[in-house]
């Protein structure tokens, strides 16, 4: 009858202990969102679609990434239009980072892109990291 008593115990604290952590991991969790872009006039399409997702989400709406990477790196530096845009981006807490690898191939120094830029050494690796941290991802 002790025995009894100490398994059915042991067994409910159990039960009650996986059903606690449960739903501790059903809280809901801000929705992250990562673009993997290789054409920066991309940028405004993907602005708007930030702010309609920042309304669809509500509270649950978390960080949201731009990674810039290949050729168009080019044309980055001295673009108006491109900086104009940037400016948003921070208006709307978007991060836009500039891949590294890109930069280094087309020979353009970390001094040379607009200062609201970040620069991350490889924009794919990155990319999978973010992902592994379970952002939603697109790559247009």
């Amino acid at each position: 009858m002790k025995n009894t008593i100490i398994i059915l115990s042991t067994l409910f604290l159990f039960i009650l202990g996986t059903t606690t952590s449960q739903s501790q991991n059903s809280y809901p969790k801000k929705n992250n969102y990562l673009i993997l872009s290789k054409n920066i006039q991309q940028l405004k399409p993907i602005l708007l679609t930030a702010k309609e997702l920042a309304k669809e989400d509500g509270k649950k709406y978390g960080d949201f990434y731009v990674i810039i990477c290949g050729k168009t790196v080019n044309n980055i530096e001295n673009n108006t239009d491109f900086i104009s845009l940037l400016e948003k981006t921070t208006l709307q807490h978007i991060k836009v980072f500039v891949c590294g690898i890109s930069l280094n191939n087309s020979n353009i120094s970390a001094d040379q892109i607009p200062s609201n830029l970040e620069i991350t050494d490889n924009g794919i690796l990155y990319g999978f990291q973010l992902i592994k941290k379970g952002f939603i991802s697109l790559t247009i």
